[in-house]
């Protein structure tokens, strides 16, 4: 069973993660990022990238997926809040992710491509 994060570990992976877009959840011990790629052929990649590392490290994300935006929040359920596996899957996402735009304010709504297209 995972186990949350010390203030240490805390103090030494977050604030980089910070640096890359991650943002605390209000109301909760978690993190998110929320990501724009090229198109959905991108996002879904990502996905698919991110998945297989899920499974392999038996911690899955809450995620959401409109088009081209993929929107991750990472807790450990076990716990009831952040463990070294949240870390690990962000940074990975991180890398997978490429070059896809973050979306840093989380208190405005994301906007996908097609919806950004469908108000034109």
């Amino acid at each position: 069973m995972a186990t949350l994060l010390t203030p240490a570990e805390r103090n030494a992976g977050l604030p980089g993660l910070g640096e890359t877009g991650w943002a605390a959840v209000p109301d909760r011990d978690a993190i998110r990022k929320v990501w724009k790629f090229r198109n959905f052929s991108e996002a879904w990649g990502f996905m698919s990238r991110a998945a297989l590392l899920a499974e392999k490290l038996n911690h899955h994300p809450e995620w959401r997926n409109v088009y081209n935006v993929v929107d991750v929040t990472l807790t450990t359920h076990d716990c009831h809040g952040l463990s070294d596996l949240d870390l690990k899957l962000a940074e990975a996402m991180d890398r997978f992710a490429g070059q896809a735009e973050v979306q840093c304010d989380h208190g405005q709504p994301v906007q996908s491509l097609c919806q950004a297209r469908a108000a034109r």
